[in-house]
């Protein structure tokens, strides 16, 4: 199936409350939704073009992100590139993670009271290179509550060729548990014998799983899927064009780390000695919508 086109940024930044209702209907039944247009095409353009400056180490908020990709050596296999946490590093997509819209979006179809940043993911699949494996977003966010929801910007057209994000459509309402991270993200095969299992303890076949496609969702598009929504894609089958696209993590504004965040390299960088005392930085995990209090 390929992706359904909802409301534009213009419709999203209105007063226009039955628009976000009816995404909200959408999300809870479906666990994503998706949002042609959001971004313009000169906004689009302009990430692009840091793009280059950030793989080269040219940081213009002068701090680097947590994670850049290894530098690929001649003649090896092309390797997706993954950079975490480019809002440290650049002022443009510093003001992506930070917009309102977005915020004011995520608050309404999830009912948080705030959203806050979590992290960010720049993904980009060369040509030729490997599929993502499918995975659940919520295992690898350890805070309290568990709530996640990522916002996935689009920096290329989704063609057929390139791979694009693929959802499995209601799988946020099947059992948590821990099943759902991956110790790799790439896998031969498709990535897809972690879903099929979980899929099985749901007592789901794999053939009746509905996966729903990104192709045809134009640059500057967005989707934004509950973090228990599986998802991955395919492998980048042409041999010119990359494939890039921007994940957006938030969570509610009130979380507080678990104690397992002291023992992940994701996190226990940010958590002082007492992992219960630790409050989260406005500067690393900014509030970028609350609701309005009614008095």
């Amino acid at each position: 199936k390929k992706s359904e086109c909802l409301p534009t940024r213009e419709q999203l930044s209105s007063d226009q409350s039955s628009v976000l209702d009816d995404l909200k209907n959408k999300f809870e039944c479906d666990g994503y939704v998706v949002l042609p247009s959001v971004l313009s095409s000169d906004e689009v353009n302009q990430l692009i073009a840091r793009l280059d400056h950030i793989f080269e180490g040219d940081f213009d908020r002068g701090e680097p992100p947590d994670k850049m990709p290894p530098s690929v050596k001649p003649g090896r296999q092309p390797r997706v590139q993954q950079v975490i946490n480019v809002h440290k590093c650049d002022a443009a997509f510093r003001r992506l993670v930070t917009n309102e819209i977005l915020g004011r979006v995520v608050g309404h179809i999830t009912s948080w009271d705030g959203v806050r940043l979590a992290q960010d993911q720049l993904w980009q699949k060369p040509p030729q290179s490997s599929p993502l494996t499918f995975h659940r977003d919520s295992p690898y966010f350890m805070f309290s509550p568990d709530d996640v929801v990522t916002v996935w910007v689009a920096l290329d057209d989704m063609e057929r060729e390139l791979g694009p994000l693929e959802y499995v459509k209601g799988s946020h309402k099947w059992g948590k548990g821990r099943i759902g991270s991956s110790k790799s993200f790439f896998q031969k095969g498709g990535g897809k014998d972690l879903l099929y299992s979980a899929a099985e303890r749901e007592g789901i076949a794999s053939h009746d799983l509905e996966f729903v496609s990104m192709e045809g969702l134009k640059a500057g598009g967005v989707s934004i899927h509950n973090g228990l929504t599986w998802h991955g894609s395919g492998k980048n089958n042409s041999h010119e064009k990359s494939r890039r696209g921007f994940g957006i993590h938030y969570v509610p504004a009130n979380v507080r780390f678990t104690s397992d965040a002291a023992k992940s390299k994701l996190w226990r960088s940010y958590i002082d000695e007492d992992v219960e005392e630790t409050i989260l930085s406005e500067e690393y995990f900014p509030i970028v919508w609350q609701r309005k209090q009614v008095t």
